[in-house]
């Protein structure tokens, strides 16, 4: 079962900007969902439209196979979510400021410290938050996002301006949230490099469209797609003519010849193949094309 599923969302802003496109995303029940583009490409404005912080114009939207319009408020029971900054009274304790949050969720107040110990903060004790890091304030907006048992975390940019150290923390409260909680995630971040190391699925979005969407296994296949194989030679025509009819793709830049990736054993064959026509190699290199090279090729116009 799809924890989200939204269809064809379409949003102007009032001055008649487009801000998304017939935008369609599906969010796998117990996955880690990676919502990605570059700053300003809708991320922000599609997280409003799916929690109801922004009136929908076009679309639908689903979660948990339920329609959002006629059980809103059951469904938001279920959801917990972090959009922008978090809200921290910075005067009062971690514990005080989950008080408050509790009696407007009704849940237990032994959830209180239950969360915390989640999220990391149980030993702040009498610690005032005005005195948290950003890495600590942001784990505890997250604890305020949990503490009524979501099955669905929304969460934007949670790795926004944190250092190194505190972006291998979150990464790691994120995954145990998924592995050990069960809790489906739905995280937008513009940083690649970091959000693959923590999703399943991903979504690409750029200037209002989604670009992409699928397993992160899918996207790594692209990722070796867009590998290639280089061939230095003293005379790229004749190595063209030669391989040519069984690489259809291959083409000649300069005393390069340029192939898809190739395995081991078929790179080896194929200098051999050169050889034997007299023609000489002076080298051989792989080209690995990143999953950040990707998400920059196809957000760039």
């Amino acid at each position: 079962m799809n924890s989200i599923e939204a269809q064809h969302l379409t949003h102007r802003f009032a001055n008649g900007d487009l801000a998304l496109d017939d935008v369609s995303l599906r969010v796998k029940e117990g996955s880690i969902y990676g919502f990605l583009g570059p700053n300003g490409a809708g991320k922000t404005t599609t997280l409003r439209l799916l929690l109801g912080l922004l009136k929908k114009q076009k679309g639908h939207i689903q979660f948990f196979g339920q329609d959002f319009a006629a059980k809103r408020i059951e469904i938001l029971r279920q959801i917990g979510s972090l959009i922008e900054s978090p809200s921290i009274y910075s005067h009062l304790t971690a514990t005080e400021n989950l008080l408050l949050w509790q009696k407007l969720y009704q849940c237990p107040k032994n959830r209180i410290p239950e969360v915390l110990r989640l999220v990391g903060l149980g030993d702040t004790g009498h610690k005032k938050t005005g005195q948290f890091s950003l890495g600590m304030k942001q784990r505890l907006a997250i604890a305020v996002a949990l503490l009524h048992s979501p099955q669905l975390l929304i969460l934007d940019e949670p790795t926004n301006g944190l250092d190194p150290h505190g972006m291998v923390e979150m990464r790691e409260l994120l995954k145990a949230l998924n592995q050990q909680q069960g809790i489906t995630l739905l995280i937008s971040s513009h940083l690649l490099a970091e959000i693959e190391k923590l999703v399943t699925d991903v979504g690409i979005i750029h200037r209002g469209q989604l670009l992409f969407e699928g397993s992160l296994q899918a996207l790594h296949q692209k990722q070796q797609e867009a590998s290639s194989l280089v061939f230095v030679v003293n005379d790229p025509t004749a190595a063209l003519a030669l391989i040519q009819p069984v690489f259809p793709s291959v083409r000649a830049e300069s005393d390069r010849i340029l192939l898809p990736s190739l395995a081991q054993t078929d790179i080896a064959r194929l200098n051999q193949q050169f050889v034997n026509q007299g023609i000489d190699v002076y080298g051989i290199q792989t080209t690995q094309s990143d999953l950040e090279s990707i998400f920059m090729t196809m957000t760039n116009d």
